[in-house]
């Protein structure tokens, strides 16, 4: 399957998780693809191994996109390498979950620096080499729908991200250029293992209330993701799609 050939792709956050997922996706279906890296060098690596051992083109490029150099940076990037670009999926994000009381400063700014800033950073940069048939996808989050105890201050992020989404879509969309979010629940990941949310009471209750019946795994997501990006959802901008085994 080719839908995404020659299409160029930028994937913020990719060395692991839903990112990687989403980056392996995209190639998978004939995109090239820069994968976005903050920290994880070698896990940014073996994303970009993966995809060119199945016999698909991508680079790593390492940019904090809270950073409006960077931003800019990520897209010459594409540009000097590929030429050209056609999507970008705004993956990168953070989360850190406490009550009230808990909160800080910080927490805050990090949480929407990252979440929230770099979103807007890599779209303003991004927009200026978009053409029309350009896709952006936002990665929102399912916990916009449920509002669980604790998550204040990343719920609000991902909150703005749903907002956001809809006031570009209307921005860009004289371009010709999509802006539609893809908002997941609870995922098995390298981070939701690590913040101790698999094989807990948290798990089992968001399970319990999922029609489907289970978690989601990346590649769930990363195929939502791929077909938002292609022209085979050429008319969907300024959408949130929930993909979340029917929770609600």
């Amino acid at each position: 399957m080719s839908r995404l050939a020659g299409k160029v792709a930028i994937v913020t956050g990719a060395s692991k998780g839903i990112g990687a997922a989403i980056a392996k996706a995209l190639a998978a279906d004939g995109a090239k693809v820069v994968v976005n890296y903050a920290t994880s060098k070698s896990g940014a690596d073996a994303v970009v191994q993966a995809i060119t051992d199945a016999g698909g083109q991508a680079v790593a490029t390492q940019g904090d996109v809270s950073n409006s150099a960077h931003a800019k940076r990520l897209v010459d990037t594409a540009i000097a390498t590929y030429g050209k670009l056609d999507i970008l999926v705004n993956n990168s994000g953070v989360y850190e979950f406490g009550a009230l009381n808990e909160v800080t400063e910080t927490q805050f700014r990090r949480m929407f620096d990252i979440n929230v800033l770099g979103l807007l950073l890599m779209t303003q940069a991004a927009s200026a080499q978009l053409g029309e048939g350009g896709s952006i996808i936002n990665i929102g989050s399912g916990v916009t729908a449920i509002t669980p105890p604790g998550t204040a201050v990343y719920t609000a992020t991902k909150g703005a991200v749903d907002v956001i989404t809809g006031v570009l879509a209307k921005e860009l969309g004289p371009r010709k250029i999509r802006v539609n979010s893809v908002n997941p629940s609870l995922t098995a990941t390298e981070g939701t293992q690590s913040a101790g949310m698999l094989a807990s009471e948290f798990e089992a209750g968001i399970v319990a209330q999922t029609p489907l019946g289970r978690l989601g795994q990346p590649q769930d997501i990363a195929d939502v993701v791929a077909f938002v990006a292609s022209d085979d959802a050429r008319w969907l901008t300024g959408e949130k799609i929930i993909a979340g085994g029917g929770l609600r």
